[in-house]
């Protein structure tokens, strides 16, 4: 018997990997037709790496012990597939590598009378987003251009805040996303297969004025709240104000706050004054279309005597009016879409056409000029031949041995000048067809 140390591993031949991308309805067959344990290696992941993308595409996966009862009879009904949930990824791929899906166009809710929004107050619990997001944050450099911190995790609930303003900018996130819930409102990171882009963030009260060299923090996909199956991007963003400050031993302090220090005689106090942007502590919540062809963007500002929390209610009735609004601008921006590729399909082909004649005219033109080539070499060749055939009647008059030489030089001077048969030249020859 082998043990295991006996085994050279490059003798071991690799296990055959099954190829991904692999969409909901494979997966789900899948699972229910052996155990994870074995699904698993076959993509080479583990099982319970496996039963993780089944929980990321909201597929059912068989209970504990279900192998175990299936074998004597006594395992429950196999559930049904649930329908993708706006939000859902479609597909799975093992590398990461970027998926493209075909989704229907996003149609905003079905709402007949007008209704009361549920509020949670207070929240009974965190949302999944907000779950472990203030550590990261917490961890995070703060930037020395800005004061805003610049996490190092890129799938993180889109938050744009400074260490001082990250509490309060986490319990609304979580009191919105969890309304948002209760009122049947999906809120996740963006699915990758949706390639759905993410709105820039000017934090500035006062947005404009001028050019800045730096950019805040963001996240690799965007934040996304579903109203029917229409995404909307929310981004959180803590607002700055432009104040007075003065440059004191590397780092700007408000001119406000500035104490200067007791002069002694002769002293010269190195600092200088300017201005710079610096985080309130006040809120403003981006909500925008994700979708490229279709721009819509609107801004709810803190003011000094009103937080955002107390306008949720509000946000989510906006909300839902809007959605027909971008629905209607996602068509419109297919419809666009389609007729710019049927113009660009009809540009290419004209282009081709185009090209097709070019080219045809250059073989036409270059096999002319080619056959007449081989049309004056041949008739230069023949005038040699000429020659040749003079050279050889003359040297029949010659003694044995000069005649001999003479033919010699002539057979070589025949094999350096080539062939004179016409036929054998054309077959060199190639038509505009075969060009």
């Amino acid at each position: 018997m082998t043990s295991p140390e006996d085994v050279n591993p490059n003798d071991v031949p690799p296990v055959a990997v099954a190829p991904t991308p692999l969409t909901r309805e494979a997966l789900y067959e899948l699972v229910w037709s052996e155990p994870m344990l074995k699904v698993g290696p076959r993509y080479g992941v583990s099982g319970s790496y496996m039963a993780r993308v089944c929980i990321l595409l909201n597929v059912p996966r068989p209970p504990p012990g279900y192998w175990n009862k299936l074998a004597v009879g006594k395992a429950p009904a196999k559930p049904v597939l649930p329908d993708a949930r706006p939000g859902d990824e479609l597909v799975w791929s093992r590398d990461g590598d970027p998926i493209k899906v075909k989704r229907a166009l996003p149609r905003p809710p079905t709402v007949g009378r007008r209704r009361r929004i549920i509020f949670p107050e207070p929240p009974s619990d965190e949302h999944s987003l907000v779950k472990g997001a203030k550590a990261l944050f917490e961890a995070a450099p703060v930037s020395s251009d800005s004061g805003y911190l610049r996490p190092s995790k890129k799938l993180l609930v889109d938050l744009t805040v400074s260490k001082a303003g990250l509490d309060k900018a986490l319990a609304f996130a979580n009191q919105l996303f969890l309304t948002f819930e209760l009122n049947g409102y999906r809120v996740v990171i963006a699915p990758r297969e949706d390639h759905l882009h993410r709105e820039e963030v000017d934090e500035r009260e006062e947005p404009g004025g001028r050019q800045r060299y730096w950019h805040h923090w963001s996240p690799w996909r965007c934040t996304v709240v579903y109203v029917g199956t229409v995404a909307f991007g929310l981004s959180i963003i803590e607002m700055s104000e432009e104040a007075e400050v003065r440059y004191v031993n590397g780092e700007y302090v408000r001119e406000s706050e500035y104490v200067a220090p007791k002069r002694r005689r002769y002293s010269l106090d190195r600092t200088w004054t300017t201005t710079r942007e610096f985080p309130t502590g006040r809120l403003c919540l981006q909500a925008y279309s994700p979708y490229y062809r279709a721009k819509w963007v609107h801004r709810w500002r803190e003011e000094k005597d009103r937080d955002l929390t107390g306008r949720i209610p509000g946000i989510v009735k906006e909300l839902e009016k809007a959605a027909v609004e971008v629905a209607r601008l996602v068509e419109e921006g297919e419809r666009q879409a389609e007729l710019e590729h049927k113009r660009w399909e009809e540009q290419h082909a004209k282009w081709e056409r185009e090209r097709a004649e070019q080219r045809a005219a250059e073989a036409l033109k270059e096999s002319k000029e080619e056959l007449l080539r081989i049309i004056a070499r041949w008739a230069e060749a023949k005038n040699l031949e000429h020659f040749f055939a003079d050279a050889e009647r003359r040297a029949e008059g010659l003694d044995a041995d000069e005649r001999s030489k003479m033919l010699d030089r002539l057979g070589r001077a025949r094999q350096l000048m080539g062939s004179v048969d016409a036929l054998e030249r054309l077959r060199s020859w190639k038509s505009p067809e075969e060009r």
